[in-house]
């Protein structure tokens, strides 16, 4: 019942979003919304490998970025379709999760040597990118303006908030499907024990493989759709580690291993941060120490999260009631 209420109310706040848009909001707070859901998506395909299946990865920027540089060759270079050169980039960051995880869980890695190693390839991509004249090098890559439903593109921003929305909801009934299935089963117990898993005959290469490779797909998703909102990417925004620390940030915060979590601490982070700027004058850099006292507040006296946090209240809300 409880997973029945947190998935009607995610959808209902982004029912009311995409209504607010429809109706009308302010050019600064479109754009919040419009990253504030790219975001969210990033942190979602962080979530399935680090809140369920216990793989915390600080270089999810290597999927992130594959997406993101894949739709804009694909596009800039070969004139392909926005909407084909977006399935291509999934398929290409969900290759490079299944590379990533085929070496890292084929040597047994995990906890930290595992986290550190996707952090290591993300740089490697990173500078290679940086180096290669078909990624643009060091001056990046500019996609074309041509407004369209086939270009992903919209003199209306409000349309391209619809989509990412759509987006979003689509990776809210992917983790319903996950709480529910066999896999989220076994994802579950290799977090809690992998070797006690393994006893009780789950295949753990297997169920570590499909999770970083479906983790890098929504990832990736979210590079391509970061593309088409601002029609640039480079070597620093695709594969720095910015986008692999909000992802991680957001579905930390909020609750990792639940349903509701990438998308509070999504919203919860970039809308604070973007409060503090505007008091603070615009300060660079402002936000991230905002993120960090979140991060630390939530460490302490929130360890599951903000999700977590209110559950727990409420349960004890609850007993004290029926204990009276």
């Amino acid at each position: 019942m409880k997973k029945n209420f947190e998935f009607i109310a995610a959808l209902a706040f982004l029912g009311v979003v995409g209504i607010a848009a429809i109706a009308g909001l302010p050019g600064n707070i479109l754009n919040l919304l419009i990253f504030m859901m790219i975001i969210a998506l990033t942190a979602q395909g962080w979530n399935v490998l680090g809140g369920y299946g216990g793989l915390s990865s600080f270089g999810h920027a290597a999927f992130f970025g594959t997406g993101a540089y894949t739709t804009t060759i694909l596009q800039t270079s070969f004139g392909i379709n926005a909407w084909v050169g977006l399935v291509c980039g999934v398929i290409l960051g969900a290759a490079v999760g299944a590379l990533i995880g085929f070496l890292s869980f084929r040597a047994g890695l995990k906890g930290s040597y595992f986290a550190l190693i996707t952090l290591a390839f993300a740089e490697v991509l990173r500078i290679l990118a940086n180096s290669w004249d078909f990624t643009g090098g060091a001056a990046g890559m500019l996609v074309s303006i041509n407004n369209g439903f086939a270009y992903l593109q919209f003199s209306d921003r409000r349309w391209f908030l619809l989509i990412l929305i759509g987006f979003v909801a689509g990776g809210l009934l992917l983790t319903r499907w996950l709480e529910r299935s066999a896999f989220g089963a076994y994802l579950i117990a290799l977090r809690e024990n992998d070797q006690a898993a393994q006893a009780l005959g789950v295949d753990i290469f297997r169920i570590k493989m499909q999770a970083i490779t479906l983790s890098a797909a929504i990832t990736a998703l979210a590079g391509c759709l970061y593309v088409q909102n601002f029609l640039f990417i480079d070597a620093n925004v695709a594969y720095g580690s910015w986008i692999s620390i909000e992802a991680l940030f957001a579905a930390i915060v909020g609750g990792a291993g639940t349903m509701l979590g990438p998308l509070i601490g999504s919203v919860l982070l970039l809308g604070l941060g973007e409060i503090t700027k505007s008091f603070s004058g615009g300060i660079a850099g402002v936000d991230l120490v905002v993120f960090g006292i979140i991060l630390i507040l939530c460490v302490a006296f929130a360890p599951n999260g903000i999700r977590g946090f209110v559950s727990d209240l409420w349960y004890r809300r609850k007993s004290r009631g029926k204990a009276m």
